[in-house]
């Protein structure tokens, strides 16, 4: 099975094994923790208009 790019941090994750996962109009994407997954859900437009941008940050 191919990987699947996490669309938060651009980690490679194996959707055979990812815990985290989301639907988003239509297409899954995977993430590789559970703060990539909750940063995508807050603004999903943002990640696939520009691209991954890293790991999330805590403030």
């Amino acid at each position: 099975m191919p990987k699947e790019i996490d669309p938060v941090c651009g980690m490679e994750v194996d959707p055979s094994t990812a815990r985290y996962k989301t639907l988003y109009k239509g297409k899954v994407y995977y993430f590789c923790s559970s703060l990539c997954k909750e940063a995508f859900e807050k603004n999903p437009e943002h990640y696939l208009k520009h691209g991954p941008q890293g790991m999330p940050h805590h403030h």
